[in-house]
């Protein structure tokens, strides 16, 4: 079973994460801090993390800089989401797989995970 870890400061939003990828199948964790998350991610390492951007302390895009630099994180597929729009985010961060702007559609995040825990094989 795939593993996905939601991390939003807004307890609603990584509960309805939680609960809808739940029923997709996946194992959810979730995480209401950036410092949290990564202390989570070294615990146990998510197939998949939807990292919220914008949060008190630290941010989504310290939380992808924290990721890049431990090699036990490099290379977790990271979907950023935010109210932002990705040309503002992709301004201020980088090393994120996919974006999901807030408010998105339950579908777009399911196909989102999906596609990030499933990445399509690369030719050979």
């Amino acid at each position: 079973m795939k593993s996905v870890l939601v991390v939003d400061d807004e307890f609603g939003i990584a509960d309805l994460l939680a609960d809808v990828l739940g029923e997709e199948g996946y194992r959810v964790a979730t995480a209401a801090s950036g410092r949290q998350a990564l202390a989570q991610m070294r615990a146990e390492r998510p197939d998949v993390v939807l990292l919220d951007f914008m949060m008190p302390g630290l941010n989504g895009a310290g939380v992808l800089k924290a990721m890049a630099a431990a090699p036990e994180l490099a290379g977790i597929p990271v979907a950023m989401m935010s109210s932002l729009g990705e040309s503002t985010i992709g301004g201020l961060c980088d090393g994120y797989a996919a974006f999901l702007l807030k408010p998105f559609r339950l579908g777009d995040v399911i196909e989102t995970v999906a596609r990030l825990a499933n990445p399509a094989p690369k030719p050979t």
